[in-house]
């Protein structure tokens, strides 16, 4: 038996693959590489869409972007209720109000995680709601709600590449929480509130703010190299490097650090990040021999969204709003095998007397 699932294989999917031996990661038949910085989030939900939402194709852009509109006709009502929650709590507050029975649910869900990030993130500093653009970009967008302010292009793609990049990542935690509630027939609304309830638990979607948290406590670049001397001494995790899955360099830690270096700017903290990053991994395979802990994800995506002055409780919504495409797609693939999820466990508690 398998505690926790690892290696079992639970599902048949087209959609995503992770091979985590040679550092890739296949959405659709077409590496990461591909896609992030390439194409638009709305190109990539296309790609991820094609055959399982039928209007996908003929103008993603439009589709999401009357989705958002819809969305927020749903959700504004409900911005009064935001104070007090942190901006998670706040998402699934919001989700949850959606209808399954909502006609275009998939490209809703989507429209409704960016709505629905940004609502929550203003709305748990006491900030009003800002209504979408129709017209603008997904991404754009997503940051314009966010800020209530305009949005630069290099800012737009930043954001653009970031939510390419985490669109899809095989059978990950939330991902399975998405495709169990699927295969009960509660709909795909449903489902991906269940995915966002997955990816609050600070083992799956929580870990890019402590990023800036360690980057905080170091201060100045020559302070790194005692610093992480000292946390690797005391059994800390460094984070923002190594992975579970990939034993070679994450390619989406590739992906954002190309991104990344677009913003670089006197403004922000890239630069001394670089520099902490080049100790850290010195560092490691000095304390560490032997074992391939590489810069991963979470490092830049922690710096790419600070970068576009995105708090740091808004990541994990951020990271949602992205995945949500990825979320909706499982969901109705694991809907069409017309199977519950079911597995087994082991009992291992007490038994009942036997008689006499």
């Amino acid at each position: 038996m398998k505690i926790g699932l690892d290696d079992v294989v639970a599902a048949e999917t087209a959609l995503s693959h992770v091979d985590g031996e040679a550092g890739r990661l296949i959405i659709r038949g077409r590496d990461l590489e591909e896609l992030a910085g390439q194409v638009s989030f709305e190109e990539a939900v296309a790609t991820l869409w094609e055959g399982l939402v039928p209007d996908i194709s003929e103008d993603p852009r439009c589709l999401l972007g009357r989705a958002r509109v819809r969305a927020f006709a749903h959700l504004a009502p409900l911005a009064p209720h935001l104070s007090g929650l942190t901006p998670v709590e706040g998402m699934r507050l919001l989700l949850a109000a959606l209808p399954d029975a909502e006609e275009d649910h998939a490209s809703l869900a989507v429209g409704a995680a960016a709505v629905a990030a940004a609502m929550a993130v203003r709305g748990s500093r006491s900030l009003p709601a800002v209504a979408p653009d129709a017209s603008a970009g997904h991404a754009a967008d997503l940051l314009r709600m966010l800020r209530d302010a305009p949005v630069e292009d290099g800012e737009a793609r930043g954001l653009d590449t970031y939510l390419v990049t985490v669109i899809d990542h095989g059978l990950n935690a939330s991902t399975f929480a998405a495709r169990v509630v699927s295969s009960t027939e509660a709909g795909l609304l449903s489902a991906v509130v269940a995915g966002l309830c997955a990816l609050k638990g600070p083992l799956h979607g929580g870990a890019p703010g402590p990023v800036l948290d360690m980057l905080d406590r170091i201060g100045r670049p020559e302070n790194a190299e005692a610093w992480l001397d000292a946390a690797i001494a005391r059994g800390e995790r460094l984070m923002g490097f190594g992975h579970r899955i990939y034993r070679v360099r994450d390619p989406r830690a590739d992906v954002l650090k190309g991104a990344v270096a677009r913003l670089k700017g006197a403004d922000n903290r890239i630069a001394f990040a670089e520099a902490v990053e080049r100790t850290a991994l010195e560092v490691l395979e000095r304390r560490k021999p032997g074992r391939r802990l590489d810069t991963n994800v979470e490092f830049y995506t922690a710096l790419l969204l600070d970068s576009l002055s995105v708090p740091r409780e808004g990541f994990t919504p951020l990271f949602a709003a992205g995945r949500s495409a990825g979320w909706a797609a499982h969901t109705i693939e694991q809907a069409r095998t017309g199977r519950i999820i079911r597995p087994q466990s082991r009992y291992v508690g007490p038994r009942p007397a036997e008689a006499a």
